[in-house]
């Protein structure tokens, strides 16, 4: 059995916050720009991820174990 390993994102953090301590996650944002229609890195920078989600309908719970699962890789 392995160690949960630790949630290193919360939904309070923002997108540069995010991909400048842990910069695979900038592959799991751009995973989405085509379902938003835009560069969510380039959109929304300074907002956290609760609010892209809330902006692009994306699912908060999934976009936080990608970018989780990116963080402690």
């Amino acid at each position: 059995m392995s160690a949960k390993k630790p949630e290193l994102i919360a939904a309070d953090m923002t997108v540069l916050d995010i991909v400048g301590q842990y910069p695979a996650t900038e592959a799991v944002f751009h995973s989405y720009d085509e379902q938003a229609g835009e560069c969510v890195c380039c959109q929304m920078l300074f907002e956290s991820v609760q609010d892209v989600a809330q902006k692009y309908n994306f699912k908060l719970a999934e976009v936080l174990t990608k970018l989780n699962a990116a963080a402690n890789e």
